[in-house]
């Protein structure tokens, strides 16, 4: 049976196989005995009882507090996803423009809003739009989550295109140069669509960081899924509501993580071994 070796690591022997199957094991048993040790003490406070978990398999429930924090969940996470890769293509392609004050001020806002925590930012323009009166209070706390999320995950976006021009080989600006491009044409023609292309699974997982991200906005009083499960569990089962909201992110996060990886295995299919010469595609130079 051929083992496939990686680049940055030699494959494991006979010796070093049998340590991690053995490894796996013990992690395996010790994660079931906790799991086991947990459950019985759920079972013997009556955590576990049916009459607590039987309300979440009603329509009444789904219809009035899931459904609806569900969906503020995935309508922060929606327009934060559209925003954030407006911005981070926009400051993106601004650390690489020619112009050195440009990339300078782009860099200092892109490595702030990196360093700053998204719940403090939520909080911030929070009290922020409050004072100024943005919008109507309820709407405030929506508008907070979206603003936050935009402009953490933005310039986390923007230094995923900045990495990403940079791995391109540096062939492919002089190719277009050579044929009369300028630098802006080469970036925006022909580095940042490979780019984009290169990133795909990276920003699909900077999704994920998104969606999970919002259920912070509950702090801030946004009805998202995790609040409106926080307030429907006040009245007394607050553990069973919390799981619920744990096993519906895990899911939704789940399903995101597996579209991540099978666009990395799709592109990564797509372009091994596929190169084709840059004379059988030629580009028509405008005069």
């Amino acid at each position: 049976m051929s083992i496939k070796q990686s680049v940055l690591f030699d494959a494991p022997g006979p010796k070093a196989r049998a340590r991690i199957l053995g490894t796996n094991i013990v992690g395996i048993l010790i994660f079931v005995a906790a799991a086991f040790f947990i459950l019985k003490g759920l079972s013997d406070k009556g955590q576990l009882a049916p009459e607590l978990w039987t309300p979440f398999l009603t329509a009444e429930v789904w219809e009035f507090t899931i459904l609806p924090g569900l969906m503020n969940t995935f309508k922060a996470a929606a327009v934060s996803i559209v925003t954030s890769v407006v911005f981070g293509l926009l400051f993106g392609v601004g650390r690489l423009a020619s112009n050195a004050t440009l990339r300078w001020l782009c860099g200092v806002i892109v490595e702030f809003l990196r360093a700053v925590p998204v719940l403090l930012m939520m909080i911030f323009f929070w009290l922020l739009f409050g004072q100024l009166q943005v919008g109507t209070p309820a709407d405030i706390p929506f508008y907070a989550v979206v603003v936050a999320l935009t402009l953490y995950n933005g310039s986390v976006i923007a230094e995923l295109v900045r990495s990403g021009v940079y791995g391109l080989p540096k062939g492919q600006r002089e190719a277009g140069m050579a044929i009369g491009m300028t630098r802006g044409q080469s970036l925006r023609n022909i580095e940042l669509p490979q780019a984009l292309v290169a990133m795909l699974p990276a920003l699909v997982s900077q999704f994920v960081v998104i969606l999970k991200d919002s259920a912070l906005g509950y702090i801030i009083t946004y009805s998202e899924l995790l609040r409106s499960m926080q307030i429907y569990g006040s009245a007394g089962p607050i553990l069973q509501s919390l799981t619920v909201a744990a096993v519906l992110f895990i899911i939704i996060n789940f399903a995101l993580s597996w579209v991540a990886n099978w666009l990395s295995r799709f592109l990564s299919s797509r372009t091994s071994g596929k190169a084709e010469p840059l004379t059988t595609q030629p580009m028509a130079v405008k005069v």
